[in-house]
């Protein structure tokens, strides 16, 4: 029962590599380390070579305050399993039935920070994030399962989460993206085809929401993200109005919106950066005519994907599974979408709701 409700309320917050010598356990079996400067896996396991040490709290059940001084980092813990996120998986393949073979579908399951700088006294409070989604990949036989946790790994000593909020950062966006571009076999440009913004001083959900630890809010971050060049892009969107419990209740447009909005240094709400946010069902036409189209449906961390993916797609359009009130398979058919990428964090991907969710725009 315990596990149940801490799953729940996380659910609410929301290169080159080098193997060495293999040697002999035990069991006979051989266990190999493959690691890099940054990240190092035993028998297929990711280790925190980063902050194995680290001071670690518990202000909350659920709730991880790693380290301290201007480094401290708050994220949430996880204690899913292999066997679970049915829900989400049984969805998914239902749409590979629906949708039949003319569309290709792939499923990101991003990984939240815990997965890689909870410290090794902290391990009680998590579960192989890793394995969950391994094993919810194994049950979507049809669909291609793009490897975020490992495109991840190989940079966890760069600010690929944010430290203050329960998101990613932007940077982790672009290493997940690119790796999701290589699934789809599209064109991929690297960082120094982009402008990098930042936005200064920010204390994100871990602070504002959830802890209001002082510790935390001495430590405010940059919001660094990254606007292509060299891409022509048009967007467009429709605007949801919610009501009580965040239900929609009408809409607005579709209109020209800017794709990524502007925010003063120490804004709070510097994640709706990209599209402002969650509410809306946006469709961008970029100048990369290749024929292919994308249709992203996601929770909140698949809100800093797309922006990555202007040189690799004609068109991308992005609906978020809380909000859009229309049936995706006439969506897909009436917008000509070639391809279908679902983008969520393992938390949502994990919880019996989102499935739900996913299922319902299905069924309309």
């Amino acid at each position: 029962m315990k596990k149940k409700k801490t799953i729940a309320f996380i659910t609410l917050l929301l290169a080159a590599t080098m193997t060495v010598g293999a040697t002999t356990g035990k069991t006979g079996k051989e266990e190999s380390t493959v690691y890099s400067d940054t990240a190092t896996f035993v028998k297929g396991k990711y280790q925190n070579r980063v902050c194995p040490n680290a001071q670690l709290r518990q202000p909350k059940p659920g709730i991880l305050i790693i380290g301290d001084g201007p480094d401290i980092r708050v994220t949430s813990a996880f204690s899913g399993t292999p066997q679970g996120g049915t829900a989400y998986t049984d969805a998914v393949n239902n749409y590979r039935s629906k949708l039949g073979d003319s569309i290709r579908i792939y499923s990101m399951i991003i990984p939240i920070a815990s997965a890689y700088y909870t410290p090794d006294e902290g391990k009680k409070y998590n579960t192989d994030q890793k394995a969950t989604i391994d094993g919810m990949y194994k049950r979507m036989p049809g669909v291609t399962g793009v490897d975020a946790f490992t495109a991840l790994a190989w940079h966890v000593r760069e600010p690929i989460f944010l430290r203050t909020d329960h998101h990613w950062a932007p940077l982790g966006a672009y290493y997940a993206a690119e790796a999701f571009a290589k699934a789809a076999k599209v064109p991929f440009k690297n960082l120094s085809n982009y402008d990098k913004k930042t936005i200064h001083n920010f204390l994100g959900t871990m602070y504002t929401v959830y802890t209001k630890d002082p510790a935390v809010g001495r430590a405010p971050e940059n919001f660094d993200y990254y606007v292509p060049r060299g891409v022509n892009y048009k967007t467009t969107a429709i605007t949801y109005s919610l009501g009580k419990s965040r239900a929609v209740t009408g809409q607005s447009g579709p209109k020209a919106v800017n794709f990524f909005r502007e925010y003063k240094d120490g804004s709070s709400a510097a994640y709706c950066t990209f599209m402002g946010g969650d509410s809306n069902t946006t469709k961008v036409e970029t100048s990369t005519k290749n024929g292919r189209r994308l249709l992203i449906i996601k929770d909140s961390y698949g809100n800093a994907i797309p922006g990555y993916l202007f040189y690799s797609f004609e068109e991308i359009h992005v609906i978020d599974f809380r909000y859009f009130p229309g049936n995706v398979v006439k969506y897909v058919k009436d917008n000509g979408i070639t391809d279908l990428l679902f983008a969520h964090c393992i938390s949502l991907a994990y919880a019996k709701t989102t499935g739900q969710g996913i299922q319902r725009m299905l069924n309309r």
